[in-house]
């Protein structure tokens, strides 16, 4: 079976929370597969997202482009609401300036029904995040 991005709103992925909004920047550019567009945040730490699959996906590998975050946590879960967190990584990113941080994770067999992100710090009182991708498939629960 071909692996998709179902990290992607026309895939049925849906960013269900943010700890911050701001209209022109909304969280659901994170999974709108343009890396052009992004969601900001509005300036204290830690911030959060939350992506709904819908269902149980299958991944291997998570690719988040972003900028100016300083440590991030990766969290998932199984259960049929966003509840009951397991912490799948969490890195200190390095920053380059003007660019874009691009920063691959490889998670063995992982699944998930939601996958969280929890900007712990950043380089700067706002960060960004332009996408998340991943590399996965809807799997039977």
């Amino acid at each position: 079976m071909k692996l998709r991005d179902p990290c992607l709103s026309s895939e049925g992925a849906e960013v269900i929370l943010a700890t911050s909004s701001d209209e022109k920047y909304p969280p659901e550019n994170i999974i709108d597969g343009n890396s052009e567009t992004f969601w900001t945040t509005t300036g204290m730490f830690p911030q959060e997202f939350i992506i709904s699959f819908h269902k149980c996906i299958r991944f291997s590998k998570l690719t988040i482009l972003c900028y100016l975050v300083q440590t991030i946590r990766i969290e998932k879960s199984l259960s049929m609401d966003p509840v009951d967190f397991e912490k799948c990584v969490e890195k200190d990113l390095h920053y380059s300036e003007g660019e874009l941080q691009t920063e691959e994770f490889s998670f063995p067999d992982c699944q998930a029904t939601y996958l969280r992100f929890i900007i712990k710090s950043g380089f700067d009182h706002f960060v960004s995040v332009h996408r998340v991708m991943v590399d996965g498939m809807a799997e039977d629960m």
